[in-house]
């Protein structure tokens, strides 16, 4: 086995314990009651929430549907409004579960949003986004910054009636990997300036989210930002509040994991800090804590 080969697997072996102690900082607790808990404390803070299930490998697409459909009925009766973010991988790309799910945020009147997985993942989600359209029922669609298509996507949700989210993305576009993530939200948040009606700026990079917010103001889009419970927030709020936005955060349940760290920090040793310092956090911090 080459060296380097040998290195890699070595330092996964390592990281991964640390990855999944740390992942425990930016989730609300392994069940729906937990992530309820967090939503209200929010709430009393005048903060709005989209709740998601994390799915761990031993759960099945029909279990995770029932997540689903669980935390639709939750959301039903949740002080301040909010909205279930799915992984559409996570039931299978099943349309039968992804049915259900539709039929009981149509019942409850919720919105639904795709987040966005890997690049690979995304004309299977756009396909489900179209067909849905048409269901009476809310959408939402994750717009990563990181991917060129994203751009073409911005417009194709703006012609569905979809309610994007803005993020900087997770996953390198394979056509373009270098491509700049701050630069490309920026491109995508132009394309739905005065286009679409509202628009989540999802970002802790407090200078692009005011620039996003900026932009978006200024076309006549109504914009909010969104959080994701756990990661630094200070510098997000104050702009929020400068800017005269709601915050809304997305809060997690489930299985505490962050798999996208181990890749970058075996490239970024950095990042071998940051697991150090909030699998700590997560000794220390009591789950139920506001965000």
């Amino acid at each position: 086995m080459p060296l380097n080969h040998y290195l890699r697997r070595t330092a996964s072996a390592c990281l991964l314990p640390l990855a999944q102690r740390a992942a425990r900082a930016y989730v609300a607790g392994p069940e729906l009651n937990d992530a309820v808990r967090l939503a209200d404390e929010l709430a009393q803070q005048d903060f709005a929430n989209t709740l998601g299930f994390w799915d761990g490998e031993g759960d099945s697409p029909r279990a995770v549907a029932d997540h689903y459909l669980a935390a639709l009925d939750a959301l039903a009766k949740a002080p301040r409004g909010g909205y279930l973010s799915i992984k559409l991988p996570a039931i299978g790309d099943s349309r039968l579960l992804l049915g259900e799910v539709l039929g009981r945020a149509r019942q409850l009147d919720l919105r639904v949003h795709f987040d966005s997985l890997g690049p690979e993942t995304a004309d299977l989600m756009w396909a489900a986004v179209a067909d849905a359209a048409s269901s009476g029922v809310e959408l939402g669609c994750s717009l990563p910054g990181r991917w060129r298509r994203s751009v073409d996507d911005a417009a194709r949700a703006i012609r569905l009636g979809v309610v994007p989210r803005v993020v900087k993305g997770q996953w390198a576009d394979p056509a373009e990997p270098e491509r700049d993530p701050r630069g490309g939200f920026l491109e995508v948040i132009d394309r739905l300036a005065g286009r679409a009606p509202r628009v989540a700026v999802a970002s802790h990079d407090a200078p692009l989210a005011r620039e996003a917010i900026r932009r978006l103001k200024a076309a006549g889009s109504s914009c909010e930002l969104e959080l994701l419970y756990g990661l630094p927030q200070r510098a997000s709020l104050a702009v929020a509040a400068s800017e005269g936005v709601p915050v809304r955060f997305y809060v997690p349940y489930g299985r505490a994991y962050l798999p996208y760290c181990l890749g970058q920090a075996q490239r970024q040793p950095w990042l071998l800090w940051w697991l150090l310092r909030d699998s700590l956090a997560a000794m220390i911090l009591p789950t139920g804590r506001t965000a």
